[in-house]
């Protein structure tokens, strides 16, 4: 799954490590921690509620900007390309869905009910959950930087001269040079 985010160009973050680390754990876990129902109502209120907890579980890891897990980036991938993230994720459970089937897996009702919710139940949750970045504002000297950020020291203003021998980065380098009102000549020069 993590091939198809290349052409994306998409990329891992904490939280697709631990999407891929922590299911099965914590499945695993309350699997142990609840009491296996008998009665079907009870079987049912389970599955609903599994159903829920994932979609909006989903949300807030997505959300966060940590880093989606390998189905949820190769949804998030696509639907940045204008597509509905209800569409896209459903399309991407009912995939897989027939896949295990043709493999030979079982599909029962909570499969099924599963395919088709955890999209509309995504598109519901995510942007209600997602964590927006804080803009940026420009400092002083006109350069753009994320709240908390300090500017660089060694940043000279816009249009001031470089002193020879001087020590700057990369970054300053670049900065410099967007702002020096079109000079071409760089410390370096």
């Amino acid at each position: 799954m993590l091939l198809a985010w290349i052409p994306l160009r998409l990329r891992p973050g904490i939280g697709t490590i631990s999407n891929v680390l922590l299911v099965g754990a914590f499945t695993d876990l309350f699997l142990w921690l609840l009491p296996e129902p008998d009665a079907l109502a009870a079987r049912t209120a389970y599955l609903v509620a599994a159903v829920l907890v994932g979609g909006f579980a989903t949300g807030c890891y997505i959300g966060a900007g940590l880093g989606p897990g390998p189905r949820d980036g190769l949804m998030t991938g696509i639907a940045a390309r204008g597509h509905s993230i209800r569409a896209v994720r459903t399309g991407l459970e009912l995939t897989v869905l027939a896949a295990g089937w043709l493999l030979g897996g079982t599909v029962g009702a909570g499969t099924v009910l599963y395919a088709l919710a955890i999209g509309p139940l995504t598109h519901v949750f995510l942007p209600m959950l997602t964590i927006e970045a804080p803009a940026a504002e420009p400092d002083a000297a006109g350069t753009t930087r994320p709240p908390g950020v300090p500017a660089e020291p060694d940043v000279p203003p816009a249009g001031a001269a470089v002193p020879a021998g001087a020590q700057c980065s990369a970054a300053s380098v670049a900065s410099t040079a967007a702002n020096s009102s079109g000079r071409t000549s760089t410390p370096f020069s």
